[in-house]
C-alpha cells in the first residue's frame, strides 16, 4: 500500500484511536496487518474462533487511486488520501440490533466503527468523484483469506531492489498451498467484474471462492445486510 500525490496543506495527524496498540501494525503493508488481525480477533475471542463472522475488504480500482478520509497517514485535517488500495477487515454481526463493524487500524476513527458510520466517514459518498477515483471493494470471507494469501512482499521494493517501507519484521506470508505471492491477484478490481446486485449467488460466491466478489460502493451496505 503506497500513497499517491494529493495536493494537500499540512496539518498534524490525529492520535491513534484506544486500543490500536494492542494490534499488530507494519505502515503501507495493510493487507498483512489485517491477515494478523482477522487471528487476533479470533484468538481473543473478539470475533468467532474459525473467524466466520469476519470478512476482508481490499479497496482500490483499476487507475490504482482511490480516495479515502479520516486516514492517520494523511497530512490534512480532514484525513483524506489517495492510497493506491486499502485493505479493511468488516465483522458482521447476528444480532440486527446491533452494527456491523469495521476495523481499519489506519483510520483516525474509533476502532472498530459501526459500518455505516465508516461509509458516511471514510467512503462518503455523497462525496462527488471522477470516475477514474470511484472505488471498488473486493469482499472475501477471512476464513478463506486465512487459508490462501500469499504475500513476499514484492510490491514494495523498488526497481533496484530497496525497500520503498521498512518490511515487517516476522516471515512471510504464504498460502496453505505454498503460494509464495498472490495479493496482485486481490488487487486487481476489473469494472466488468463489479456484481450489478446482490444475490444468492453473490453470497455463495463470497463464502467459497477465493477472491469472493467485486462489488460497488453502493452495495457494500447492501452486502452485509443480506448474508447470514
Amino acid at each position: 500500500m503506497a500513497t499517491l500525490d494529493l495536493d494537500a496543506t499540512s496539518s498534524s495527524s490525529p492520535a491513534a484511536p484506544p486500543g490500536v496498540s494492542r494490534f499488530h501494525h507494519t505502515p503501507c503493508y495493510c493487507e498483512e496487518n489485517v491477515y494478523l488481525l482477522c487471528k487476533k480477533l479470533s484468538e481473543e475471542g473478539i470475533a468467532k474462533s474459525d473467524g466466520s463472522d469476519l470478512y476482508v475488504v481490499f479497496i482500490s480500482n483499476e487507475k490504482k487511486q482511490i480516495p479515502l478520509w479520516h486516514q492517520k497517514a494523511s497530512p490534512r485535517a480532514d484525513g483524506v488520501i489517495l492510497w493506491d488500495y486499502h485493505v479493511v477487515c468488516v465483522q458482521k454481526r447476528k444480532d440486527s440490533n446491533l452494527p456491523h463493524l469495521v476495523w481499519d487500524l489506519d483510520s483516525s476513527l474509533p476502532l472498530p466503527s459501526p459500518l455505516a458510520t465508516y461509509i458516511a466517514e471514510t467512503i462518503r459518498p455523497s462525496f462527488q468523484l471522477f470516475s477514474e477515483f470511484q472505488r471498488v471493494f473486493r469482499i472475501v470471507h477471512a476464513p478463506i483469506f486465512l487459508r490462501s494469501f500469499a504475500s513476499d512482499r514484492r510490491h514494495m521494493k523498488d526497481s533496484a531492489g530497496n525497500w520503498t517501507s521498512p518490511p515487517p519484521s516476522y516471515e512471510v506470508i504464504v498460502a496453505e498451498d505454498g503460494t509464495a505471492h498472490n495479493l496482485n491477484e486481490y488487487m486487481e478490481m476489473p469494472s466488468a467484474d463489479v456484481v450489478k446486485s446482490i444475490g444468492p449467488d453473490t453470497i455463495d460466491a463470497v463464502l467459497t471462492q477465493k477472491l469472493g466478489v467485486l462489488v460497488s460502493e453502493s452495495h457494500l451496505e447492501e452486502f452485509f445486510s443480506k448474508i447470514s
